[in-house]
C-alpha cells in the first residue's frame, strides 16, 4: 500500500524531489565519511585529537542497543531509537557537547548457527555478509556515527577480551563481609594465613592439593557445576532460565525445554543481588523496568531450617519459619541429591497405598517418577489447579521444634532449581501443601488463628500464632508474624537447627552453550579433570574450523538426547600440550562456548577504546566517557536507548558483569548505563485472505472501507512487523521513494518516541511535503536561485522565531522529537506568507532540522554561502526579550462556557481586562450587571452573570 511520491509532469525544475534528495544524501554521506566529521576525540590514545573543536568540551555518551545483523536486514521499525539517539546526538553535539555515538554488531548467536546448519555455509561468512549489509543500510539513514569505534563481538580482537574479562571472573571471588569481589589470590592468602578458617577447621597447610582446590573452587565467582539446567535437545544447547518461555518451550524456535543435570559452566550473579537491587536506586531508569529487575531477582528474607534424617539434615528455606510446628511432611524435587541416599530398599511398616505410586519399593518408585516428571517442563510442574502426584521414598525426617517424625516424599510441584529444591510442608497455610495432604492423607495442623467467619481450607491470611509451643522449645502461641518469625529464627540459631537467611529468585548464571559460534572458554583441564585457567597471554583462544556446525542430538523431543558440542569432535584442537608454567603437560580444552549475552555485557566499554591491544579499556578514556560525575553518581552511558523487552537479560547480566570489573578496580563506574530509555514500536497492518493466510501487505487495496488482495476482500490485522506477516517495509524503499531525511522526520514525527506506533506509508509523504516547503523557503524552485533576504524579519516573524527556537530546544533536551518537529513545521508555514525568507530566520531554522534531516540541511546551509558542515554550528538560542507577549487573548466565559475572546496588552492593569472582557460580551448579557467578574492573569475571564 505505497504512495508513488512525484507526479510524473509539471515538476519545476529546481523542486526537492526524492531523486533530488538521494543525490543530496549521499553526497554529504561521503563528505562525512571523508572528513570524520562525527569522530569525538578521546583524552588519551590514538583515537585523542587535541586540535578537534570539542576536544575541551563536556562529554555525552550516547548508546543504542547495537543490533543482531540476519540476513533479512532491517525493517522501518529497527531504526526508530537508532534514528532517535542519531537526532539527540546531533542536537547535543551542536550545543557544544563531545558526543561519542557509533554502532557495533552483536554477532555471535544460535540464528547465524542454525543457518549454517542448514546450509552448510560458515557462520563467520554469513555473519561478516550481513553486517556489511546492515552498515550499508545505516549508512543510508545518515546516522553520525564514529565509523572509528564499530566493533562486532565476532572480532578477534574484541573476543580477546571477552575472554579476559571471563578470566577476571574466574579468578575472583565475592568477599560477603566486604561486600565486593576480590582476587582468589587474596582468598588463598587468607587460607594460608589462618585469617579465614577451612570449611572442616583443618590448617591449611594439612590439606592436599585437591582438597585446597575444590575449597578455592567452591568460592569462585566462574565455577562449574552438576546441576539441573534448562535442556533444549531441539537446539542442540541449554538455557539460562530466561531464555525460556513462560509455557516451557524455548525462546527461539519454540521447542520443548527439558530439566537435565549436565556438567555446566556458572556465574555468581547472585552474589550481586543485594547489590542489583539497592543500586537501582540511582539509575535514571523507566520505573516499570526497575521493577521487573527486583521481581526477577525476587529477594526473600526468612530462615534455613534443618530437619535431621538418617543421612545428612534436609535443609529448607521458608519465608514462615513461625509456621514450622505445621511441618507434617516434607517434599524434595525428584532431582534434589539427598533422594538416593535417603531412598530406602522396602516400604516401612504402615506405609500407605496411595503414598507408593502402585511400585513394589521405594527406589522403584522414585525411578518411575522421575522418569514421569522430566517429562514435564517447569510451567507444567508448577500449573495451579491441577492434580498434585508424588511418592513417599520410604525415609522419615524430624520436625526440629515438635520432635515428631515427619514422611519425606517427592513431588514434581517442588523444583531443583529454586531454593533449596526442599520445602517443610505446612498445609494449614499453604494451599498446594493442603491439596497434596488431602490426596496423600497427611496430617494438617493450623499454626494461625483464621479471621472470624473464616471456612476454607489453607488459611493464608495474617493472625495470631495457634498450636506453636512445645515443652522443650520456643512458644510462638499469641504472637503475630513479625515477633514470631523474630523469636523462632533466635531458637533455631541458639539450638544449631538453622538460622535467619536471604534468599533470591534469581538463580545463577548458566553460561555454557553446546554449540559452535560463540566465544571459546580460556579454559583447559588437567589430568585430573580440574579446570585450568590460561595465562592471559595465551589469549585469544580463537575458535577451530569444523565441518559440521550442528550439535547432536538424537530426539530433539527427547529429554534424555545427550549433547555432543562441534567443538568437541575437533580432537586436535580439544587434546593439546602446553606449558602454564610448570613444564609441558597433556590438557584438554573445554569444549562448550559461551552465550550470546557474553560478548553484549561489555561493548559499551569497548567503544572507549576499541583500538588499545594493551588493555580492554584506558583507565583514562574510561573515566572520561563513564565516571561518575559526583559524589553518588554511579557513572555509566549518559543516555542508553533501546527495546523493553531486553529489561531482564541482557541489562541484569551486564550490570553484574560490570560490577565485578568495578570491584577489580578496572573501570570507575559502578553501573553500566547511567540513563535508560525505552523507545517504542513501529507495528504494522497485516492481512489474512479467507484460508487464514498472510497475504503480502503492499498488495492489498483499500475501496470503500474494505480491503482486497486482487479481487479477494481479506481481513486486516494490526501487529508486528514481520516477513512472516509479509507486512514488512524496508528503510531502503523509503529511502528510495523519498529520500532518507522523509524517512527520518517521519519516524520522529509519528508520535512519542517512547510509545509504539502504527506505521502508515501513506502517511510518509506528509513530511516529505513539510521538507519540500522548507526547500521553498530557501530556493526558488524555477531558477534554483536563493529566496533569502539579508533584510531584517518583521516583529511577528521575529518572535515565531524565537518561541520556536525555545521550544525545539526543550523539546530535544526532553527527547520529544514529536513535537519539535511540529514546531518546526509552524515556523516553516509562518515563512511561507512571505516573499523572501530573512536569513535571520532561515539559518537557525536550518540549524534546528539539522538533527532531523541533516542532509538537506547540510545543503540549503552550505548554499547560504557557509563553507563547513553545520554539524558543529551552534545551536539557536532564543532571546528572551522575544519571549514575552506584547499581547495577550483572553477567552471570556459566561457561567462556564466561552462567549468570546479580546485581545489586551500584556501589561494591562486588571481593571482594563475586566472592562474589555464586558465590552466584548456585552451583547451576550443584554445590559444586565453581571453578579462577579472574575480575572485569572494573562488566562482567562469568568463572568457570572
Amino acid at each position: 500500500m505505497t504512495e508513488v511520491a512525484e507526479p510524473a509532469v509539471d515538476i519545476p525544475p529546481f523542486r526537492y524531489t526524492a531523486e533530488l534528495a538521494g543525490e543530496i544524501e549521499i553526497r554529504w554521506q561521503d563528505r562525512w565519511a571523508e572528513r570524520g566529521t562525527f569522530r569525538a576525540p578521546n583524552p588519551v590514545g590514538p583515537l585523542a585529537d587535541p586540535d578537534h573543536p570539542r576536544a575541551n568540551a563536556e562529554k555525552l555518551y550516547v548508546l543504542d542497543m547495537f543490533p543482531y545483523p540476519s540476513g533479512a536486514g532491517l525493517h522501518v521499525g529497527h531504526p526508530l531509537g537508532y534514528i532517535g539517539t542519531d537526532c539527540y546526538a546531533r542536537y547535543q553535539r551542536m550545543a557544544g557537547r563531545n558526543v561519542l555515538h557509533t554502532m557495533g554488531f552483536d554477532a555471535f548467536g544460535l540464528p547465524a548457527e542454525q543457518y549454517a546448519v542448514q546450509t552448510g555455509k560458515h557462520p563467520r561468512g554469513t555473519t561478516e555478509s550481513n553486517i556489511t549489509y546492515y552498515r550499508s543500510q545505516l549508512r543510508r539513514l545518515g546516522l553520525g556515527h564514529d565509523d572509528r569505534r564499530s566493533v562486532a563481538t565476532i572480532d578477534t580482537e574484541y573476543y580477546r577480551w571477552t575472554q579476559w574479562i571471563f578470566l577476571q571472573v574466574y579468578n575472583s571471588w565475592y568477599d560477603e563481609t566486604a561486600a565486593r569481589a576480590r582476587p582468589v589470590a587474596d582468598l588463598i592468602a587468607e587460607f594460608a594465613a589462618g585469617t579465614r578458617s577451612t570449611p572442616d577447621g583443618r590448617d591449611w597447610a594439612e590439606l592436599s592439593e585437591v582438597e585446597r582446590r575444590r575449597i578455592v573452587d567452591d568460592h569462585r565467582l566462574a565455577y562449574v557445576s552438576q546441576a539441573p539446567v534448562n535442556w533444549c535437545p531441539g537446539l542442540g544447547t541449554v538455557l539460562a532460565n530466561e531464555e525460556v518461555t513462560p509455557d516451557g518451550r524455548s525462546d527461539r524456535g519454540n521447542f520443548p525445554v527439558f530439566k537435565r543435570n549436565l556438567k555446566q559452566w556458572m556465574m555468581r550473579i547472585t552474589a550481586y543481588g543485594d547489590r542489583l537491587i539497592a543500586d537501582l536506586d540511582t539509575l535514571d531508569w523507566p520505573e516499570p523496568i526497575k521493577l521487573q529487575q527486583r521481581n526477577w531477582i525476587g529477594r526473600s528474607t526468612g530462615a534455613h531450617i534443618d530437619f535431621p534424617t538418617g543421612a545428612e539434615p534436609i535443609r529448607v528455606f521458608t519465608t514462615r519459619p513461625d509456621t514450622v510446628f505445621g511441618a507434617t511432611y516434607m517434599v524434595l524435587a525428584p532431582e534434589h541429591p539427598l533422594v538416593d541416599r535417603l531412598a530406602t530398599e522396602a516400604w516401612p511398616a504402615g506405609t500407605k497405598d496411595a503414598w507408593t505410586g502402585g511400585q513394589a519399593s521405594p527406589r522403584a518408585a522414585v525411578d518411575a517418577y522421575r522418569k514421569s516428571a522430566g517429562a514435564k517442563t517447569d510451567i507444567e510442574r508448577q500449573a495451579e489447579n491441577r492434580e498434585k502426584t508424588g511418592v513417599f521414598i520410604g525415609a522419615y525426617a524430624t520436625n526440629p521444634v515438635t520432635g515428631a517424625q515427619i514422611p519425606i516424599f517427592i513431588a514434581d510441584y517442588v523444583l531443583a532449581g529454586y531454593g533449596t529444591g526442599a520445602i517443610m510442608a505446612v498445609p494449614g497455610q499453604d494451599d498446594r501443601d493442603w491439596e497434596f495432604a488431602e490426596v496423600f492423607e497427611l496430617p494438617i495442623v493450623r499454626t494461625v488463628q483464621p479471621a472470624e467467619n473464616f471456612d476454607g481450607k489453607a488459611y493464608t491470611g495474617e493472625g495470631p500464632a495457634i498450636n506453636s509451643a512445645a515443652p522443650d522449645g520456643p512458644d510462638l502461641n499469641g504472637l503475630f508474624i513479625t515477633d514470631a518469625k523474630a523469636k523462632i529464627i533466635e531458637w533455631l540459631e541458639a539450638n544449631g537447627h538453622g538460622s535467619g537467611a536471604v534468599t533470591y529468585r534469581l538463580r545463577d548464571w548458566l553460561f555454557s552453550r553446546q554449540r559452535y559460534w560463540g566465544e571459546p572458554f580460556p579454559i583447559v583441564y588437567d589430568e585430573g579433570g580440574n579446570p585450568v585457567a590460561l595465562p592471559e597471554s595465551m589469549l585469544p583462544v580463537e575458535l577451530p574450523e569444523v565441518d559440521d556446525f550442528a550439535p547432536r542430538t538424537f530426539d530433539p523431543e527427547d529429554a534424555d538426547s545427550d549433547p555432543e558440542t562441534p567443538l568437541s569432535r575437533r580432537k586436535d584442537w580439544v587434546e593439546v600440550e602446553l606449558d602454564l608454567g610448570d613444564g609441558p603437560k597433556r590438557y584438554t580444552r573445554e569444549t562448550n562456548v559461551m552465550p550470546q549475552w557474553a560478548g553484549s555485557c561489555w561493548y559499551e566499554l569497548r567503544y572507549l577504546d576499541p583500538t588499545n591491544s594493551d588493555r580492554f579499556v584506558d583507565p583514562e578514556n574510561e573515566r572520561y566517557w563513564m565516571g561518575p560525575q559526583s559524589p553518588g553518581d554511579c557513572g555509566g552511558t549518559d543516555l542508553y536507548v533501546g527495546g523493553q523487552e531486553h529489561a531482564v537479560l541482557h541489562l541484569l547480566y551486564a550490570r553484574f558483569w560490570h560490577k565485578v570489573l568495578y570491584d577489580l578496580g578496572h573501570v570507575s563506574s559502578f553501573e553500566p548505563y547511567r540513563r535508560l530509555y525505552n523507545q517504542g514500536m513501529i507495528q504494522a497492518y497485516a492481512f489474512k485472505d479467507a484460508r487464514g493466510s498472510w497475504v503480502e501487505a503492499s498488495e492489498v487495496t483499500e475501496r470503500d472501507g474494505d480491503y482486497f488482495f486482487g479481487a479477494e476482500p481479506v481481513r486486516r490485522e494490526y501487529g508486528k512487523m514481520g516477513k512472516s506477516r509479509q507486512n514488512v517495509v524496508t528503510p531502503d524503499e523509503m529511502c528510495a521513494a523519498y529520500g532518507a531525511d522523509t524517512f527520518r522526520v517521519y519516524e520522529m514525527s509519528m508520535g512519542p518516541l517512547d510509545v509504539s506506533r502504527p506505521w502508515e506509508t501513506r502517511a510518509v509523504v506528509g513530511a516529505y511535503r513539510f521538507l519540500q516547503r522548507v526547500w521553498r523557503t530557501i530556493v526558488d524552485e524555477q531558477t534554483g536561485e536563493l529566496r533569502v533576504t539579508d533584510a531584517p524579519a518583521d516583529e511577528q516573524t521575529r518572535r515565531l522565531l524565537h518561541r520556536i527556537i525555545d521550544g525545539v530546544r526543550g523539546d530535544l533536551d526532553g527527547i520529544r522529537m514529536n513535537t519539535a518537529i511540529a514546531k518546526l513545521i509552524e515556523l516553516t508555514n509562518g515563512l511561507t506568507r512571505l516573499e523572501a525568507t530573512p536569513r535571520e530566520v532561515a539559518e537557525p531554522l536550518l540549524l534546528m532540522l539539522s538533527p532531523f534531516a541533516p542532509h538537506v540541511a547540510e545543503e540549503l546551509w552550505q548554499r547560504l554561502g557557509h563553507a563547513e558542515s553545520l554539524a558543529y554550528a551552534p545551536f539557536p538560542v532564543a532571546d528572551p526579550a522575544m519571549l514575552v507577549a506584547d499581547t495577550v487573548t483572553y477567552p471570556v466565559q459566561i457561567n462556564g462556557k466561552v462567549r468570546g475572546r479580546v485581545e489586551i496588552a500584556a501589561d494591562a492593569a486588571e481593571d482594563d481586562v475586566r472592562a474589555a472582557a464586558l465590552a466584548a460580551v456585552a451583547d451576550q448579557l443584554g445590559g444586565k450587571e453581571p453578579r462577579k467578574v472574575i480575572v485569572v492573569p494573562g488566562r482567562m475571564v469568568s463572568v457570572v452573570a
